[in-house]
């Protein structure tokens, strides 16, 4: 098998002999699918183009034979007059890569965005699964968050209490089955006359369901103390320290053969979910819990993640640690979803989130379209009438937040700055954050 690795947000070319075609691999979303990557191969050439998404994947007709690997690299160096990449780049000094983890976990620290990632991501499980290297391995940590989101919702509403059966040494005293062969070889034999192995039928939260989550817990936790830094994260102590006092009465006792052939109730619909990641993050890793380390490469189902979407997720976090509940997110009117409001009286603001790099330095590259797009949503009556906007004749302010690689810090505290005006705009303000990011170089 032949990996093609390259960056987001970039067109390229390969040496490619196989055949002739021209096909784009999509995004589900609901309301319009996104290009994750397109393909024209032709005369022994394959042009390779991508926009801000990441991930893994079969090359277009080449299923288990060529694979895609697009990681999220962002070039430092702009034309500060037109706002272009420059070209070419030098990969240690100008490209670095996002810590995509580092993203989300910082974003999940903010309880509501826990309940905006269902489009994140997409993970295609039914494809043939294909083998990265642990660090390109980015959809283990997102199936775990996963898993970890539907294990605390099951917490919430109370863990399922069910018969199952249980074998205890009792003494002076039979219930059920008497295990014959235990009794002898444990009790009799050492002199333990008045003890007697018995199985029967318990009710409790000790069934087998229960237990497939706890033991898969025990993985996620070891897995996610492999990721550097990641064991100390706020949302982790946070998520595990509400899931655990629920399974104290749980056992991890689990039988492989239960794993393979557990089949769950139609009626416990917030448990299918759940069963089902810890089944496949299970199967991952072998059941073994020691693989966790071990292993270097790992089967990964193809899977991509929207870049745009966890920019927009990461924004949330660090608005509403700033600004609590003056900021509201995803306003639906006439059609239109707005990123965020900033609810202020007479300085309220209409926030919009993009993952364009090249807002850095002078260049308003792409910056009139975005400014006209949310310009618009600031003029919606029924925009106005949601900020109480008395004034018929007030100008609601507009900001645009960016990724500014080059930054030492970020301060939202006050985001209608004037260092940060658009001066062809009235009040329209442009404000850069930093990310989490890789130094190629380093790697």
């Amino acid at each position: 098998m032949k990996p093609f690795s390259l960056r987001e947000h970039i067109s390229t070319s390969f040496d490619f002999s196989e055949s002739d075609f021209s096909k784009e691999i999509l995004f589900k979303k609901k309301r319009k699918d996104g290009v994750c990557a397109s393909f024209v191969a032709k005369e022994s050439k394959i042009d390779i183009s991508t926009s801000y998404y990441v991930g893994a994947d079969w090359i277009p007709t080449q299923e288990g034979e060529h694979w895609l690997y697009v990681e999220s690299k962002l070039n430092t160096k702009f034309d500060q007059e037109s706002g272009e990449e420059c070209k070419p780049v030098q990969e240690e000094k100008e490209l670095f890569r996002v810590d995509v983890l580092k993203m989300l976990f910082q974003a999940l620290e903010e309880p509501e965005v826990r309940d905006h990632t269902q489009e994140l991501f997409e993970i295609k499980f039914e494809s043939l699964w294909i083998p990265l290297q642990k660090h390109q391995d980015l959809i283990s940590p997102l199936i775990m968050i996963q898993f970890l989101n539907q294990v605390k919702d099951i917490v919430k509403k109370g863990l399922k209490k069910s018969y199952y059966k249980t074998e205890r040494n009792l003494y002076a005293k039979v219930k059920g089955k008497v295990l014959v062969s235990k009794t002898i070889k444990q009790n009799l034999v050492k002199n333990k006359n008045l003890n007697t192995f018995c199985q029967y039928e318990e009710f409790g939260v000790d069934g087998l369901d229960n237990r497939l989550l706890k033991k898969t817990l025990t993985f996620v936790r070891r897995y996610l103390t492999t990721i550097k830094g990641f064991e100390s994260e706020a949302y982790i102590q946070e998520t595990f320290n509400f899931i655990q006092p629920a399974f104290e009465e749980v056992s991890e006792e689990i039988q492989l053969h239960e794993i393979k052939h557990f089949k769950l109730n139609s009626f416990y619909k917030n448990y299918e979910k759940a069963t089902e990641l810890a089944k496949l993050i299970l199967q991952r890793f072998s059941y073994n819990l020691n693989a966790v380390q071990d292993q270097n490469t790992i089967l990964t189902p193809p899977y991509w993640i929207d870049m745009s979407k966890l920019f927009e997720l990461y924004v949330l976090g660090k608005l509403k640690k700033e600004f609590g509940s003056k900021i509201t997110y995803h306003e639906r009117t006439y059609g239109n979803e707005l990123d965020f409001l900033f609810f202020d009286d007479q300085d309220s603001l209409v926030i919009d989130a993009k993952y364009k790099p090249g807002y850095i330095g002078k260049s308003h590259h792409g910056l009139h379209t975005d400014i006209r797009q949310v310009s618009g949503y600031a003029r919606l009556r029924k925009i106005r009438s949601r900020l109480k906007v008395i004034d018929k004749d007030l100008l609601l302010g507009c900001v645009i937040i960016y990724p500014d690689l080059n930054l030492h810090c970020d301060d939202l505290s006050e985001l209608a700055k004037k260092d940060n005006e658009v001066i062809q705009y009235e009040k329209v303000w442009k404000v850069g954050v930093k990310l989490p990011l890789h130094k190629t170089k380093n790697e």
